[in-house]
């Protein structure tokens, strides 16, 4: 009597891990027909495959489809290859392409090489293909744009001093070195307004120029229009606009027509002198580009002034138009 009290205990406890084990079956079979619609081509989609099902049908390991039991869709990591493989090296190691995107397979074979792992370059670049990585494409770093008073594209001087347009550009010295001009123009009269020529120009070098010009007219301009530049969009400038009461006018990025007079301006210098001349220091460029400005404000006719010089132009402007109050 006890044997069989015994013998039925057994078979009722066979009986319960027989329908354990069909349950845990029907349950894998489900879950693995939820992506037996697609093809799972490579290590990455199948490991993705595994994380959906256990997200998407709530499972855990021990729990139905754990990650052993899903282990034909991970290849870096199947019971029966006697651990974690040069997969998981790859996305373990310090070289991680996760953690450290800007390195390649190279880098990432050698730090596994010295982490210990017997593994030759080809096979991390095989792995590298199959998980689809690489090297990212550089993106352009984000330009910072100045905040406009009004939109430079609606913005037309009307009168001497209305607005001053800045702007840059570069010459080589016959040594080699950059030098950089800064282009100070009032829009309405045309007239060169300053010429600074420096190795390096900042916003204070800037702002230093400004200040001359104000001290030299006795008058700052009622706005600037410049480009989104870091030396014009720093805060020295906004801070010079601020305390100025002038309006900035920035034209969009990569649209250098929208600052015409400044950009005609320096086209001029570039194919009357730049374009002509070689400087063999800062010194002469300083001299001969002062030179030429003299010229450009005093003796050059302009054709967009009736054949008047700037200086003429802004005299008879000033005389027959007084600035409005």
């Amino acid at each position: 009597m006890a044997n069989d009290a015994k013998r039925l205990k057994e078979l009722e406890r066979e009986n319960r891990r027989l329908k354990k084990i069909v349950a845990e079956k029907e349950l894998e079979i489900d879950a693995l027909g939820e992506i037996a619609r697609g093809k799972l081509v490579g290590p990455s989609q199948r490991r993705r495959a595994v994380h959906m099902l256990q997200d998407r049908l709530g499972l855990c390991a021990g729990a139905g489809v754990s990650d052993r039991r899903a282990a034909p869709l991970h290849p870096a990591s199947h019971p029966s290859r006697g651990g974690p493989g040069p997969g998981a090296a790859l996305l373990g190691c310090g070289a991680s392409p996760y953690s450290i995107p800007r390195w390649g397979y190279r880098r990432a074979h050698t730090v596994a090489v010295r982490e210990g792992w017997r593994v030759n370059r080809k096979k991390i670049q095989r792995l590298w293909r199959q998980e689809g990585l690489r090297v990212p494409a550089r993106k352009r770093k984000r330009q910072r744009l100045g905040d406009s008073t009004l939109p430079a594209d609606r913005l037309t001087a009307t009168h001497p001093d209305h607005v001053w347009a800045l702007d840059f550009q570069f010459d080589v010295t016959a040594t080699g070195r950059t030098i950089k001009i800064l282009h100070v123009v009032d829009e309405q009269t045309r007239e060169s307004l300053a010429d600074l020529v420096a190795y390096s120009i900042d916003a204070d070098a800037t702002v230093g120029v400004l200040d001359k010009i104000v001290a030299a007219r006795g008058t700052h301009p009622q706005f600037i229009r410049c480009d989104n530049g870091p030396e014009l969009t720093a805060a020295a400038l906004r801070d010079w606009c601020r305390f100025t009461g002038a309006g900035t006018a920035y034209i969009d990025p990569g649209a250098p027509w929208q600052n015409p007079w400044v950009e005609s301006y320096a086209s001029r210098m570039r194919d009357e002198l730049l374009a002509i001349e070689q400087f063999d220091t800062l010194l002469e460029a300083q001299v001969l580009i002062a030179d030429w400005r003299t010229e450009y404000n005093d003796y050059r006719p302009h054709s967009a002034l009736g054949m008047l010089t700037p200086t003429e132009y802004a005299r008879q402007r000033r005389n027959n138009h007084p600035k409005p109050s």
